[in-house]
Order: C-alpha cells, then structure tokens, then sequence
C-alpha cells in the first residue's frame, strides 16, 4: 500500500523581495492559512506608518538605541535601507525556536544571507512582481511616498531582484491567493515547481528581470 508523504514546515521560513512585490500581504495571507506558524517582528528605525503599531507590525527604537542592540550582538542580522535601520532580534526568534515553532523571517536580500550563515537549514523564498512595469505601478501608488522616493526605492529594487538566484525559490506575486497557494506549498515541500533550479523558473524570473 502506498503511503503519502508528509513533510514537516522548514524551521526558518525567510521569505525576501523587492519593494513592491507585495510580501507583507502575502505574509498576512499566510499566516492565516498556517495557525501555527510566528513571525518573527523585526527591529527598525524608521518612523511607523499610520496603520501600523509597535509590537505587531515592528518594533520601533531610536537609531541610538538600535546600534547599542548592534554592540551588544543582539541582531541575528541587520542592514541599512533607506536610510533607516532593520534588524532581526536573535533572542526574539531563539525562544521561538526553542518553543518548537516554525519562524518565518521578512527580510532582505541582505539580511537572508546573514541568516543562512548560521542557519543553512533554513528555507529562503524570493517573491518577485509579474512585471517591471507592475512594480513600479504598485510603488506609484504609495500616496505617501514622493516622487524622489519611488525613484529611489524602484531603482533599489531592480537591484535586489538580482540577487533571486541566492534562494531556494523564486514566486511570482501576480495573484495574492495563488501566490499565498504556492508559498505553502514550498513550506509543506510540495512546490519544486518554484524551485530556482528549475529551467521554467529561470526563464520565467528572467524574463520578468530583462524586459
């Protein structure tokens, strides 16, 4: 009789993109779908956005007190963006780990490879847009960003997007519920579909990049 493989989600679920792609909503999206599933709340220096809170969407300190946090080697990692600091808290994700949860990480490019090098276990996940012109749409539709920021940030994210092939997986975000779909089943280990080893995902990835 044939049984029916099941695969136990990846302990460290890092999950990257461009600004743009859309990952906070797809993050949302799955953390509905998977009860059991924390996400690890980063660190950041930037000012919070009207909608967001302490403690829930970051956790917002003072650049001082964030460098102290640096000296002190409290950051599994931290990077420089925009201006502003981002970091993921090691005690933070630790006593989750301990707890036997499986932690999904929103970080960058940047921050992923810092991961990596102390958890090579860990399962990286690079969401792209549909298109080029789709990322800069959605970056144009930020009301509060002005012209010189979405300047900047598309700029920036045509750069990060070189960095895919660094991951395990390569999802394109042209639908938030096939996306969410995908996303897990690359936790469940059910999606090679998405795999950056795969030819139809190279020329895919491509041909969103180089258009």
């Amino acid at each position: 009789m044939n049984v029916a493989q099941t695969h136990a989600p990846p302990a460290l679920i890092l999950l990257s993109a461009p600004s743009g792609a859309g990952k906070t909503t797809l993050v949302r999206a799955l953390l509905e779908r998977e009860p059991d599933l924390r996400f690890s709340i980063s660190y950041t220096t930037r000012k919070p956005r009207a909608a967001e809170r302490d403690g829930r969407d970051y956790f917002f300190v003072a650049e001082q007190e964030f460098r102290e946090m640096i000296a002190a080697g409290e950051f599994l990692e931290y990077a420089q963006v925009f201006d502003n600091w981002y970091g993921t808290g090691r005690a933070h994700v630790e006593s989750l780990l301990a707890a036997g949860h499986t932690v999904l990480l929103e970080i960058d490019w940047q921050g992923a490879r810092q991961v990596r090098a102390a958890f090579d276990s860990a399962c990286a996940v690079f969401v792209l847009p549909p298109s080029v012109a789709e990322l800069e749409r959605r970056l144009k539709a930020r009301a509060s960003d002005t012209a010189e920021v979405i300047a900047r940030r598309f700029a920036d994210a045509l750069a990060d997007m070189s960095h895919w092939r660094e991951f395990d997986y390569a999802l394109v975000n042209d639908d938030v519920d096939t996306a969410a779909d995908e996303l897990h089943g690359i936790i469940h280990g059910e999606s090679e579909r998405c795999s950056t080893r795969n030819p139809a995902v190279v020329e895919r990835v491509r041909a969103i990049i180089e258009a």
